[in-house]
């Protein structure tokens, strides 16, 4: 069995992309390396932030449905994503900036022996880094070399998906048996679950909670999670395997950036797999990804009619100067 890689990417949703893309590429400085439409819902925008290359485990996307109403967080919900930045001290910059620019933080915290910063953005939407300082297992990625945060503090990658469920047993029980997952600590009610080479970019912390209500999808929540295959062989592998368990899944998707595979693998969680390639530099120079709407061949001759329903953002880059920010 080839087994599951690591994190691929989450996939949110926001209220507002104009706001997003401000959120993300001038606070957090992450790369947008794809401004693209959601496949199934052309009138919405979808954005991809990654590393400076777009590496599969280092992007966080955003669909932004119209007229969508704001989620609920609760149980049975994919509640937060963190992001690896290199070390504890890079924890000590980021509450300074945060601090300066008035975005809500926890504070830095222990969990499972890590350094880590909750923190939200305008939606409500939950983050939270992580320090690699003491970390062991999968790589992380490389990051945005023109970006605005100094590089030693930077985010590098997709850290630790967190999800809250009502029924553990049978998720803990699913993890294993079906995902080839190990749970290797537990701190009150947190289970640690990581697969393949371990480390923050191939681990799930789960919350056993039967108090919250069932949260509600809307802006401000995630979507889905992703997980990492090193083809499409792997894919129609797994394709098999969840078949085999009883799930019902998409089947095979090309979403042509990757290939994936879709399964709600429990009450309010639903789970992609997709491949690490062929990734986001195939169809832009890398000097200007994300700069244009990217669309797959498959919807190039609606272009005119998505371009016509989802209003311009201006996503140019190539043109500035980003100045180190070291508060």
């Amino acid at each position: 069995m080839n087994h599951i890689k690591g994190i691929h990417h989450v996939t949110a949703i926001t209220s507002n992309a104009e706001k997003n893309y401000d959120f993300f590429t001038n606070i957090l400085g992450m790369r947008l390396v794809k401004k693209t439409v959601n496949q199934d819902d052309i009138q919405t925008y979808h954005l991809f932030f990654a590393d400076d290359k777009g590496s599969a485990g280092t992007d966080m996307t955003f669909f932004d449905f119209p007229g969508i109403p704001k989620g609920v967080h609760g149980t049975n919900e994919i509640y937060k994503t963190a992001f690896r930045v290199p070390t504890d001290a890079a924890l000590d910059y980021w509450v300074k900036r945060f601090d300066r620019l008035e975005v809500a933080h926890a504070g830095i915290k222990t969990q499972f022996g890590k350094q880590t910063l909750s923190f939200v953005d305008f939606d409500d939407q939950q983050y939270m880094f992580i320090s690699d300082e003491l970390n062991k297992g999968i790589e992380s990625g490389i990051p945005w070399q023109k970006g605005p945060i100094p590089l030693e503090f930077a985010i590098t990658g997709l850290g630790p998906v967190h999800i809250r469920i009502s029924q553990f047993d049978y998720f803990k029980e699913m993890l294993e048996k079906v995902m080839v997952m190990r749970e290797t600590a537990q701190e009150d009610a947190l289970h640690l679950f990581e697969v393949g080479e371990g480390g923050n970019g191939a681990s799930v912390i789960v919350e056993h909670n039967t108090v919250l209500p069932q949260g509600r999808q809307g802006f401000g929540t995630v979507h889905h999670a992703a997980f990492r295959l090193e083809n499409t062989d792997v894919l129609h592998e797994w394709i098999e395997r969840l078949e085999g368990f009883g799930f019902g899944t998409s089947g095979y998707v090309d979403r042509f950036f990757f290939e994936s595979l879709y399964a709600r693998v429990a009450q309010g969680i639903l789970f992609e797999w997709a491949t690490d390639g062929p990734g986001f530099m195939g169809d832009e120079p890398y000097e200007t990804v994300g700069e244009i709407l990217s669309l797959p061949p498959f919807l190039e001759s609606k272009r005119d009619h998505i371009e016509s329903v989802v209003r311009p953002i201006d996503t140019v880059r190539s043109t500035k100067v980003f100045e180190k920010e070291y508060e």
